[in-house]
């Protein structure tokens, strides 16, 4: 089947750049001697884990029960809930347990210490956890300072029905860095708080077997991991407009995109119509903060290549509005009425998150697959 057959708007997968990005991020794994726990937001299918997994332990990350119970059912049973853990989700946590799951939590707070070793307890169960620690402000997690650390740590420790597995950080401001400078010194900043908590917990008497750091853009530019067990990434599978503006990679190994038809022409404005809006597009706008501000997206051919300077300047709920960047004078006879157009992502993640499937070429014009995700909560 041809690109120009599929319905839209609809994902396309491109496998050549998928293989060639796994490579690299197991290229600089191995010479760093660190394992990759890959995550599967990103990917939601088995398919493109199993891909990720290759030469790996094993384990891998998510972030949500759905892909847990979803890569489970794959044969993958080494499993990281990297999302701080609550009351309501451990019901499904405990039967992942029991039919054979290795499932890791992920908390902060002696509050949740005590009811997931409650959950424990009452079905005869040891469940581990990592400590979630805060390395750049970004979002949840302990500091080394506030003695929160060592206080879970030693609950963890002391408590029947939960373990201490470790700990667990993640640099998500490397999202926001302005050159590869800034990433490495990141990465830099993510290793040495972990491995710093590491040894705190080691000083008190405690275990750390697992030390965990990751991001895909940290992953891209770490040049020391010592002290680290692995290193968590997701996105770099598929890549996006963020990643490319913050130099972790370039446009040419965007691996995802999503298929537009024209629906219509506004030459007036210098718009074209397309039938992907925000809800196939997604709403982020992380290139907005950026150097180079890529709209909803990047507009390429249906062979992939960029189109000079056209982006999804603005979107509706099922409409998308494309223009030149520079108000050019628009190539309309490129994009007549029916004509189909491929737009590269700002956030891989966010952008696949509406679609039920990839269609996949192998670098063509050609479907070559057809790979089911799986989506929710």
């Amino acid at each position: 089947m041809e690109i120009t057959n599929l319905e839209t708007p609809c994902l396309i997968l491109d496998k050549s750049r998928l293989k060639k990005n796994i490579a690299h991020i197991h290229h600089r794994m191995k010479n760093r001697g660190v394992n990759l726990r890959p995550h599967g937001k990103s990917a939601k299918n088995i398919e493109i884990m199993k891909m990720a997994l290759e030469g790996q332990s094993g384990g891998i990350t998510v972030s949500t029960l759905k892909e847990a119970e979803y890569y489970f059912s794959h044969g993958i049973r080494d499993i990281v809930y990297a999302v701080g853990i609550a009351p309501v989700k451990l019901q499904r946590i405990v039967r992942l347990i029991q039919q054979g799951a290795d499932i890791t939590l992920l908390l902060d707070s002696p509050t949740q210490v005590m009811f997931v070793a409650d959950a424990g307890k009452k079905n005869g169960l040891t469940i581990p956890a990592l400590i979630e620690l805060d390395c750049d402000g970004h979002r949840s997690g302990v500091t080394l300072e506030n003695g929160l650390l060592v206080e879970i740590g030693t609950l963890l420790a002391r408590e029947e029905g939960v373990s201490l597995a470790g700990v667990l950080t993640h640099a998500g401001e490397s999202y926001q860095c302005k050159s590869v400078q800034e990433i490495r010194t990141m990465a830099e900043t993510e290793r040495a708080m972990a491995v710093a908590c590491a040894e705190r917990l080691h000083q008190n008497g405690l275990p750390c077997p697992m030390v965990s750091v990751g991001s895909t853009p940290t992953a891209n530019f770490a040049e020391d991991l010592t002290g680290v067990t692995e290193v968590r990434a997701g996105v770099f599978m598929f890549y996006d407009l963020v990643m490319a503006g913050l130099g972790v990679c370039d446009e040419e190994d965007i691996a995802l995109s999503v298929l537009t038809s024209v629906i219509g022409h506004q030459a007036r404005k210098g718009w074209v119509i397309t039938d992907a809006g925000w809800m196939a597009l997604s709403r982020d706008r992380g290139t907005s903060a950026q150097k180079m501000d890529q709209g909803y997206g990047r507009v390429c051919d249906t062979a992939g290549h960029p189109m000079g300077e056209l982006t999804v300047s603005g979107a509706n709920q099922e409409h998308g509005i494309v223009s030149d960047r520079n108000r050019a004078e628009l190539p309309w006879e490129s994009l007549s009425i029916g004509s189909m157009l491929r737009i590269l992502p700002n956030h891989a993640c966010a952008t696949g998150a509406m679609y039920d499937r990839y269609y996949v070429t192998d670098g063509s014009e050609k479907i070559e697959e057809t790979w089911h995700r799986v989506n929710g909560w």
